[in-house]
């Protein structure tokens, strides 16, 4: 870099650009956005006039050819995020990637290898791991006063990209295509990241039941995941398009001595019940939702920003990001075959 801001390009101009990513680099003093980019003119001109970019561009080789850009977001359709992001960090751009990073394991280890042989950080955006209820969630595990996670129901659901998408109806998530699929990679793969993360202990293996319920649309709106971790606890992940009308976004831990209940509670962000009749209740901030009144900074950008402007990188790079990918896609082919897949990297 040659300035002391982060120079910054988004690639893709949909929703989670428009309400994420552009908001929180224009909410920092140490990050100017220098170009969007999207297929349609007239959308990323609008983006560009409303978060003051310098550039509106429609193609990404354009883009990326701009010596002035450090480093950019990767908010394409899901097809699209390994090939973008490769070209990215083969033009020497640090890259943070939209979940889920890939569509399949190869495209996600070449995102990686990438990242390796160009010298650039590379990022993806799973932002569940950020939020004060979680963090301060898995500082209270570590303590040990709940001792192991026995079981678990991890849950993420609301009522479908139609009401929050840029394009409605029409949008790319119910595009098979460019989706890969539908609410195990909009939001269960969230999940398969934070639990995880939050217990400190990988999926081994994966059952799961996938369909379309609701939806008129050729990709699934509920997907129920039995999930096993290499430490031997159980437990569901669930992820769903058909919460009418509210949103749930929650993690119940069932341990040796009590119960943790994060984001299930109207007021606090954290109840702690013991087994010997103990409660603790922790009010911390509210989770990041779709509609108003939730946390309005995700801390994705933060994360992306200070890591590159420290050289300390990312807590949430690209190896994480394949290994909540490989949930995901154990979780597609246990649902085809009726049988359990291992989880290995």
């Amino acid at each position: 870099m040659t300035t002391n801001k982060l120079r910054v390009g988004v690639i893709g101009c949909g929703a989670i650009a428009q309400r994420r990513h552009l908001p929180e680099y224009l909410a920092r003093h140490d990050v100017e956005i220098v170009a969007v980019c999207d297929f349609s003119e007239e959308r990323a001109n609008q983006v560009k006039e409303q978060f003051g970019a310098k550039y509106a561009i429609t193609s990404t080789e354009q883009l990326l050819a701009l010596d002035e850009i450090d480093a950019v977001s990767v908010c394409t359709p899901n097809q699209y995020h390994a090939a973008v992001s490769i070209q990215a960090m083969k033009a020497g751009k640090h890259v943070l990637c939209e979940k889920p990073m890939a569509t399949t394991i190869e495209e996600a280890r070449e995102m990686v290898k990438a990242a390796e042989e160009n010298g650039v950080y590379l990022m993806v955006g799973h932002n569940q791991r950020l939020m004060p209820v979680h963090q301060k969630a898995k500082e209270m595990l570590k303590l040990g006063k709940l001792g192991k996670v026995l079981t678990f129901a991890t849950t993420f659901g609301h009522s479908g990209p139609e009401n929050w998408s840029v394009d409605g109806a029409k949008s790319w998530f119910f595009n098979k295509d460019q989706a890969f699929v539908g609410a195990m990679g909009d939001l269960g793969v969230h999940k398969a990241d934070l639990i995880a993360w939050l217990i400190d202990d990988p999926i081994a293996e994966v059952s799961a039941l996938v369909g379309t319920l609701h939806k008129e649309i050729p990709i699934d709106d509920n997907a129920i995941f039995l999930l096993k971790t290499s430490g031997g606890s159980i437990g569901t992940l669930t992820a769903s398009w058909s919460y009418y009308p509210n949103e749930v976004n929650s993690t119940i831990l069932y341990c040796e001595r009590g119960t943790m209940k994060i984001g299930a509670d109207p007021v606090y962000g954290i109840v702690v019940e013991f087994a010997d009749g103990v409660k603790e209740h922790i009010e911390i901030g509210k989770m990041q939702t779709n509609s108003g009144g939730g946390q309005t900074n995700s801390g994705v950008i933060d994360h992306f920003v200070e890591g590159i402007l420290s050289g300390e990188g990312h807590e949430i790079n690209g190896l994480e990001g394949l290994r909540a990918l490989e949930v995901i896609l154990a979780g597609v082919e246990a649902a085809k075959s009726g049988q359990i897949r291992k989880v290995s990297y």
